[in-house]
């Protein structure tokens, strides 16, 4: 499934358990608007209201075994992080292969802490004959992914940069940037990226481990709240 038609499924669906979780900002009259101008982050424009509250909304939703999009979107995560064409059975011990490992095995969704056990394919017999073959080979076991040689938790990770940003939401962190672009989903989905991207060079350049997974959100957690538009340009940076 496409990513716009995931979204349009979810605009198109009213959500009502979900909106009933919602903890949107509370909106303020307009001496409190101008205090938050002068004094701390500008309150999200009235007309992007909507897309934050779906947005709050669709990270409320609960996977639903019985919602045909909700399973397609399982199976081009799956097929898209271990470069399958084919598709997998809904339960079982495939899923992890990308970190997930469930109550009883059975929930891909339910996210444990990692042990950091890396394993490398017999077939490639060395560094050099890797690159040589140009075959990115990525082995997962119990949520830590092996890239470059180096153990990195990648759905865990994953799991906690979106709560990050999803807070930052709610913090009204993000709303001078939603303002500045005229939308919110683009914003939280580059700025997804754009910590993931610095979360790879603080790992590399640290040398980075399992224990270290901490510290490096609690950064990644700063940066995302504080210096949110330092992050997209440093993303702008990087693609281009």
């Amino acid at each position: 499934i496409s990513f716009t038609e995931a979204l349009q499924h979810f605009q198109s669906t009213e959500l009502f358990k979900s909106r009933g979780k919602v903890r949107a900002p509370g909106r303020q009259g307009i001496l409190a608007a101008l205090f938050c101008c002068f004094c701390g982050p500008p309150q999200l424009q009235p007309q992007l209201w909507g897309e934050q509250e779906l947005v709050l909304a669709m990270a409320q939703c609960a996977l639903d075994d019985s919602e045909r999009v909700h399973m397609r979107i399982l199976q081009t995560i799956y097929q898209q992080l271990t470069c399958s064409r084919l598709g997998c059975p809904r339960y079982g011990a495939h899923w992890e292969e990308l970190g997930f490992q469930g109550r009883r095995g059975s929930n891909p969704l339910s996210v444990e802490i990692p042990r950091p056990i890396p394993k490398i394919s017999s077939n490639l017999q060395s560094p050099t004959q890797w690159r040589e073959r140009r075959v990115f080979h990525l082995s997962f076991r119990n949520a830590g992914i092996l890239v470059l040689f180096q153990n990195f938790p990648f759905c865990i990770m994953s799991v906690n940069i979106t709560r990050i940003v999803i807070q930052a939401l709610q913090e009204e962190r993000l709303s001078r940037e939603c303002n500045r672009q005229q939308q919110v989903i683009g914003v939280l989905n580059d700025l997804y990226a754009a910590a993931f991207l610095q979360l790879s060079r603080l790992w590399k350049r640290q040398q980075g481990t399992i224990t270290d997974a901490a510290f490096f959100l609690k950064e990644l957690e700063l940066s995302t709240k504080k210096k949110p538009r330092q992050l997209l340009k440093s993303l702008e940076a990087y693609l281009s």
